[in-house]
């Protein structure tokens, strides 16, 4: 039995790193449930006040908002899976595959917004490709199929699961190690629950999966559960992907450090204004004062004395709340979005609409390469998936690259002229109808996507060979 425990030097420097994060991205009970990580003590803090301190905790969650923004705004559109082949087996698979790609309902889409989220949370998201496992071997396609084996489905992992792994020459996964840990219900009637930890193990060619009962704790005893050969053995390759942006597009590793600079002044600002509402009463006197001052008593006063309140002047606190706008367009600057910032520092001049439009164009520059590493990780998994299961057919990702939904008109005005300029080619005419279609029917299910695909082909091809190659150009 292997020993799947041990961690990855990168790993463990990491994880408390990523649990940081998730923290701030999260925001609300998580993070004021472990606050005491994040709000700093002052010097010599009485413990007593530092602990009525984090009792009125709270937490302005801007990056976490930023983050859901891009992801949103990414996805307004889903991606367009244009399939190339003749397999109709292969094309129905791709089109149940593109509304329910983890058994459990997901659409396609929705599952690699959720790895794109990881991304910019962590730095990059995990999912694995895995097949149903039968209690025996078909012995051909046919069986397979209808043993439903052949079923490909994706799993979704945090890189913090990913405990332990390996490269070889060529810079791929030659093993990898994955921990998981949920709660399960013990012995039925004793409503009793305990943890269950699972190191999952792959390499090129074969699983193992190892199970305990407790904390997961490194050296407790494991047994294993499952052992074989995984779904891409044959291409020899490792089942297990990620979805990466580069340490320039890694927004909360880029506004960590400023939204806990934001957290701890906005506490501390908001400390001392709960401080300054209750005033510390102040007697000018020459005399010794021994009497009780509260709300129930009163006190008595000589022909010289003078009676006051402490009262703060202000000047820090202004000084603290244009610190706190500084800091916020500062995560907005550095997430490439200023024009999101609801506001610039104080006193500054309002921005033009030109010089906003000009600022949103680097806005959408990112979107593009978050499209772009999108698409890259969708394509490679998909044909990863085909050559597994030996379809002919080949998957290739387009869209996510159009963040302003406007009039249609525009776009099929766009087309008219692409068409009219009569360059003659038949696959030009097809691509362009194909996406046409496409954009106007983005919600549509794939299935339907296809057979539009399919129709405007076969339209375009009789077209064609009734009436010539210069009738279809006119």
């Amino acid at each position: 039995m292997r020993d799947l425990q041990r961690e990855h030097p990168e790993y463990v420097a990491r994880k408390t790193m990523w649990q940081t994060y998730r923290d701030l991205y999260a925001g609300g009970e998580q993070f004021k449930s472990r606050a005491g990580l994040y709000l700093i003590p002052r010097q010599k803090e009485p413990m007593a006040v530092y602990q009525e301190r984090l009792a009125r905790v709270f937490y302005e969650n801007y990056v976490g908002s930023i983050i859901d923004w891009y992801a949103a705004t990414l996805f307004r559109r889903e991606p367009i899976l244009v399939l190339e082949g003749e397999d109709a087996a292969g094309r129905e698979f791709f089109s149940v595959l593109a509304e329910d790609c983890d058994r459990r309902g997901t659409a396609l889409s929705d599952f690699f917004r959720r790895l794109l989220v990881d991304a910019l949370v962590v730095g990059k998201g995990l999912v694995a490709v895995d097949f149903p496992r039968g209690d025996r071997l078909p012995g051909n396609r046919a069986e397979e199929e209808a043993l439903g084996l052949s079923r490909a489905y994706l799993v979704r992992y945090a890189a913090e699961e990913l405990i332990n792994w390996s490269y070889d020459e060529e810079g791929n996964y030659e093993w990898v190690v994955l921990r998981t840990s949920y709660l399960r219900q013990g012995e039925p009637g004793r409503g009793d629950w305990v943890r269950e930890t699972r190191w999952i193990y792959y390499d090129k060619e074969n699983y193992e999966i190892q199970r305990a009962t407790g904390e997961g704790s490194a050296g407790e005893r494991a047994e294993v559960v499952a052992a074989g050969r995984h779904g891409l053995w044959a291409l020899r390759q490792v089942p297990l992907f990620e979805l990466k942006v580069s340490e320039g597009l890694w927004l909360m590793n880029k506004a960590a450090l400023l939204q806990l600079e934001h957290f701890n002044k906005s506490n501390a600002l908001s400390w001392a204004l709960t401080m300054g509402l209750f005033a510390m009463p102040v007697v000018y006197s020459e005399r010794d004062f021994r009497q009780v001052v509260g709300e129930s008593y009163y006190i008595q006063l000589g022909p010289e004395d003078r009676f006051g309140w402490t009262e703060p002047e202000g000047k820090v606190y202004q000084i603290a709340m244009d610190n706190l706008i500084r800091l916020k367009d500062e995560i907005y600057r550095v997430c490439y979005l200023m024009t999101q910032a609801g506001g610039g520092l104080a006193g500054t001049v309002p921005q033009s609409g030109l010089s906003k439009q000009r600022d949103f164009t680097i806005t959408q520059e990112v979107l593009r390469a978050y499209g772009d590493a999108v698409k890259d990780a969708m394509k490679r998994v998909l044909n990863t998936i085909a050559a597994a299961r030996q379809d002919g057919v080949r998957v290739g990702v387009s869209g996510l690259d159009e963040f302003d939904i406007g009039d249609f008109r525009a776009e099929l005005e766009d087309a008219e002229r692409l068409l009219a300029l009569g360059a003659g080619s038949k696959t030009l005419r097809k691509e362009v109808l194909r996406r046409l279609a496409f954009k106007y029917l983005c919600d549509a299910r794939q299935e339907v996507k296809e057979r539009i695909a399919q129709e405007i082909e076969e339209e375009i091809e009789g077209m064609q060979g009734k009436f010539g190659e210069k009738e279809v150009r006119k």
